[in-house]
């Protein structure tokens, strides 16, 4: 009801440009004046009766394609795609596009509105050559670049996602460091996925050297130098990560120890994350602390840590992990009632999200570098607080 009342309200704009048509061509007033402000009457009264569909038809019956009326099957068809109909947007705006007598302007913005149609019905190659059309032309430069690079990310197609990102931000004056920053992470994933491991090193570096701050580049960089046998270096970037962007230290916890495992030295691990537990209330640090004292210097002690943790950063994984420790020497009714509490606990874990999108709110257990939702780069971020960690 709502976005029927909306199209309402943009339909009027519409109904107006053909009552100040008729007013206004001369064609008209010579020929069927009386006929077609009736006309125009008549679809007026059903945008006011809130019957757009009814009102359109009469609108489209009553203006011819010529170049006093461009502007307003242009708006038409802008309806028409914003309500959903884009089938109907399509031919409106194929119409147009036919006739030899529209301006080069003309012409290049019913261009545009096609292949916005074709995008919102999921004909990509079709918009993808409107909009190139557009780039040879020169016109609407900055909407066509903007489209085409939505495209390309829809298609996967991070090589020419590159270079038309580049020419949006020169055209535009915006910068999309971070953005190209994660399509050559993503060519950087492919080649890792094809095994070509110094061609992932490349696109990495291009990546750092467009945003020197992407965590994913650190993160990408330090696997390949992990599967080079670079250890040192491996570790090294991963540790870049806490002054890039210390929300995703819990990506490397795991990498990280594989690789002072390698070096046989666990002992600085454990003593990297007792420095990273002090200075980040982040609970997967803790949890993963506590695990490693465990092994190394039995549960009563890594229970005794996580204790004293929570008094200052209380959280469901903590008191998770504090029963399983303390569950493991209890016995009797007390063992009994520390199962169901653990069951209780690792049910409510299940079903908390671990992370969430700062823009959409888009909820995920793993971690996305553009959100499924709303295609946003990095918005999506591990979720912190008593609940969700």
């Amino acid at each position: 009801m709502q976005d029927e009342l909306m199209f309402l309200w943009l339909l009027l704009p519409v109904a107006f440009l053909i009552g100040w048509y008729i007013g206004n061509s001369s064609k008209i007033k010579s020929k069927v004046s009386k006929n077609i402000s009736l006309e125009y009457f008549k679809g007026l009264n059903f945008v006011l009766n809130e019957q757009p569909d009814k009102a359109i038809e009469v609108f489209i019956k009553m203006v011819e394609v010529d170049n006093d009326t461009v502007d307003t099957h242009l708006a038409l068809g802008n309806l028409f795609r914003r309500r959903g109909e884009v089938d109907r947007a399509i031919r409106i705006h194929q119409n147009l596009i036919a006739r030899t007598t529209l301006s080069e302007t003309e012409r290049a913005h019913a261009l545009l509105e096609l292949g916005m149609d074709y995008m919102r019905s999921g004909l990509l190659d079709r918009a993808e050559k409107l909009f190139l059309e557009l780039l040879d032309i020169g016109f609407y430069l900055k909407e066509a670049h903007f489209n085409l690079l939505e495209i390309y990310q829809q298609e996967k197609d991070w090589e020419n996602a590159i270079v038309i990102a580049k020419k949006y931000e020169t055209i535009s004056k915006v910068s999309l460091s971070s953005t190209i920053a994660q399509f050559f992470c993503e060519l950087a994933d492919d080649e890792l996925r094809k095994g070509q491991v110094k061609k992932a090193k490349e696109k990495i570096q291009n990546a750092i050297d467009s945003n020197s701050k992407c965590a994913r580049a650190s993160i990408l960089q330090a696997k390949i130098y992990q599967l080079s046998g670079e250890t040192k270096l491996a570790i090294k970037c991963y540790k870049r990560l806490e002054s890039q962007d210390s929300d995703y230290i819990t990506e490397i916890i795991s990498p990280l120890f594989d690789c002072y495992m390698i070096l046989g030295d666990i002992n600085s691990f454990i003593d990297y994350l007792k420095k990273l537990s002090n200075s980040h209330k982040n609970t997967n640090i803790i949890i993963a602390l506590a695990e490693l004292i465990a092994e190394y210097k039995g549960e009563d002690i890594a229970a005794n840590f996580i204790f004293e943790k929570l008094e200052n950063k209380p959280s469901v994984l903590g008191i998770d992990k504090l029963i399983e420790y303390v569950l493991n020497k209890s016995e009797g009714s007390t063992h009994d009632y520390l199962k169901i509490i653990k069951k209780l606990m690792s049910k409510l874990i299940e079903k908390k999200p671990t992370y969430k999108c700062n823009n959409c709110g888009f909820d995920a257990k793993i971690l996305h570098w553009q959100c499924p939702g709303c295609k946003h780069w990095e918005s999506i971020r591990p979720i912190f607080g008593v609940i969700s960690e």
